[in-house]
């Protein structure tokens, strides 16, 4: 069974009349007859009754002709559809974000794509850095917002923002007056630190062995909040990106910046190099490299 069949099975059911038919398909009685013949051989059913001046559909003509007529709307669509879908005015994107920083960071870049494409639904699954990278692998998300460095042969990092660790005390604490202090004089300070699912965590270590130290474990968490909220009770000391310590108002703590040496923190747009992106996708990637989050707000 092919799509000719149906076309002119469907133009003879139509106009009940063979003539009629070759008319408006421009092709000869004979072609149209032996098409709808073989389709009928095909189904093992008589799909048109002959035997009158016009044309009669069969029972089962009917329930065939009723479907065919669904089948070659579904086909005429498809053109208009995919335009429709090549031009990102509907279509679904599922983006991978770190917990909080990506939470205050992209509200209003997806607020502003969501005008001009409100068709497009987002949806956006907090992960921890290292889970990103996973769930990309694994086809859960279709891209995502993580931390630098990532695997650079499997994916294709575009950094969004890039800034400084630094050092968040009490207000209490011996640091609290000063404007910078070197990595090495925090060694003896208890440090509150992230679990190992979080790349900072990764970072702040190796940036203190590099130092000549291991730093003095007090807590670990997986809660941004709490990690503040612990130093701010005098409970230790923590590395954190300077946007993020900004935001730290309502607590009494300090920051202090590190002169040496200066630890990196980078946030990248990820996405792998080898499967296929949604237009959709495209699109809004295309849009926060358009809108950092560093000028969104």
């Amino acid at each position: 069974m092919d799509i000719k069949q149906l076309h002119y099975f469907a133009e003879v059911a139509k106009h009940k009349n063979f003539t009629k038919a070759s008319q408006v398909l421009f092709v000869s009685q004979p072609s149209i007859s032996k098409m709808i013949k073989s389709l009928e051989d095909e189904l093992g059913v008589t799909l048109l009754d002959r035997s009158e001046r016009e044309v009669i559909l069969t029972d089962t003509g009917q329930l065939v002709y009723e479907k065919t007529l669904k089948i070659l709307q579904l086909l005429e669509e498809i053109p208009s559809s995919v335009n429709e879908l090549v031009h990102v005015q509907r279509g679904k994107v599922k983006m991978g974000i770190l917990p909080t920083i990506s939470a205050l960071l992209f509200p209003k870049i997806v607020a502003g794509f969501k005008k001009t494409y409100p068709m497009i639904e987002i949806q956006m699954v907090e992960y921890t850095a290292k889970q990103v990278e996973m769930q990309i692998e694994q086809g859960n998300i279709d891209f995502g917002v993580t931390v630098l460095p990532v695997n650079t042969r499997l994916y294709q990092p575009v950094s969004l923002l890039a800034e400084e660790l630094v050092v968040i005390v009490s207000a209490h604490h011996w640091l609290a007056g000063k404007t910078s202090v070197s990595l090495v004089e925090l060694q003896h300070e208890p440090f509150i630190l992230f679990t190992k699912e979080f790349v900072l965590h990764d970072i702040v270590w190796q940036a203190c062995s590099q130092a000549g130290f291991q730093p003095k474990v007090a807590h670990m968490t997986s809660l941004w909040d709490f990690c503040c909220e612990m130093v701010a009770s005098q409970l230790g000391v923590s590395l954190i990106p300077r946007s993020m310590a900004n935001r730290l108002h309502h607590l009494s703590v300090h920051i202090v910046s590190i002169s040496n040496p200066k630890i990196a923190w980078e946030l990248a747009l990820i996405f792998p190099r080898d499967k296929y992106l949604s237009y959709a996708s495209r699109e809004l990637i295309a849009y926060i490299l358009a809108n950092p989050p560093h000028q969104a707000g």
